[in-house]
């Protein structure tokens, strides 16, 4: 198992700085997500930014060098890519096929909060 699903169970310790690891299945149906997965969009778009967010706090160093070397979705390719292999085993089918909240979270979390890093970018 990866950093990314490894830091989404709740265990406190696998945070830096103190921070608890966060899940939220936003399905509000008191069902385990893992099984009948998350079916309401603000759900979904819960854990797409946890799961973003995790990816930049657990790669912090990598996802600045990235940007400065304007090659953020090559090197973290593999990351973003477990990121959304946890996201689609998470989310109905139905709210995976009519939306794209994880690929909007990493943009939103990976890139448009770093707008501060020199890049050639921007």
């Amino acid at each position: 198992m990866g950093a990314i699903a490894a830091g989404l169970r709740l265990n406190p310790a696998a945070a830096p700085s103190g921070r608890a690891a966060r899940v939220d299945s936003g399905s509000g149906s008191g069902k385990d997500p893992k099984v009948a997965g998350i079916e309401s969009p603000d759900g979904a778009k819960r854990l797409a930014r946890t799961i973003a967010s995790d990816i930049s706090l657990y790669n912090e160093a990598k996802v600045l060098e990235a940007i400065r070397n304007d090659n953020l979705f090559d090197a973290l390719a593999p990351e973003i890519e477990e990121g959304l292999q946890l996201y689609r085993s998470r989310v109905s089918p139905e709210i995976l096929a009519r939306t794209n909240f994880y690929h909007r979270a990493i943009i939103d979390i990976l890139l448009r909060n770093k707008g501060n890093v020199q890049s050639n970018m921007w």
